[in-house]
């Protein structure tokens, strides 16, 4: 459990700079450059992500129950799987409704994906790692939409081409990583 927690601190720690040390980082992106910051915050973020797979795995051999969830919500978390994977590329697509509208769609799909799964599993070590992901996605979008009102920052408007677009697209690679990417990759069949 301790390389989980690691890798959690370590990833969730990076990308919580713009939360608790916004002004320090503005201020080594200066120093460094934006290149070798982004280089350094990939390099860290890549390290956070290991150890948080390893330790996840590691944890998943020695199980501890918290909490025995009903059928019913492993099959709802496929559903709000599917809203996290349409709000993740929300944020990549340009001039679509659902990014014009909540401006931080990203955060959102990992609130709503961390939410999904601490539904639907009840093991120590899930509620460890989507309750992390869920607590720093609520703090990060709140951070976010109040930076927004102080700097007075507008996003595009949405178009109907941008909405399809987002969609289809998410609902395409969820299909791909429900049915077949999560059991290869990560061992569990959220299907059946």
């Amino acid at each position: 459990m301790s390389v989980l927690i690691l890798g959690l601190l370590i990833f969730l720690g990076i990308h919580s700079l713009r939360i608790f040390a916004n002004d320090w980082r503005d201020r080594q992106i200066a120093r460094l450059g934006a290149k070798r910051w982004k280089g350094l915050f990939a390099l860290v973020s890549i390290i956070g992500f290991v150890l948080i797979c390893w330790g996840f795995g590691l944890a998943r051999q020695h199980p501890v129950l918290l909490y025995v969830p009903p059928l019913a919500l492993r099959h709802l978390n496929a559903l709000f799987t599917l809203i996290a994977f349409v709000l993740f590329f929300a944020a990549r697509v340009p001039r679509n409704h659902f990014k014009a509208k909540l401006h931080h769609p990203q955060v959102l799909a990992v609130k709503v994906w961390a939410f999904g799964h601490l539904l639907a599993t009840g093991m120590l070590h899930d509620v460890l790692l989507f309750g992390a992901f869920l607590l720093w996605a609520i703090v990060l979008f709140a951070v976010s939409r109040r930076r927004d009102r102080v700097d007075g920052t507008t996003y595009p408007a949405g178009t109907l081409k941008g909405d399809v677009v987002t969609v289809l697209i998410g609902v395409v690679v969820w299909a791909l990583f429900a049915f077949w990417l999560h059991l290869w990759l990560i061992g569990v069949n959220p299907m059946s």
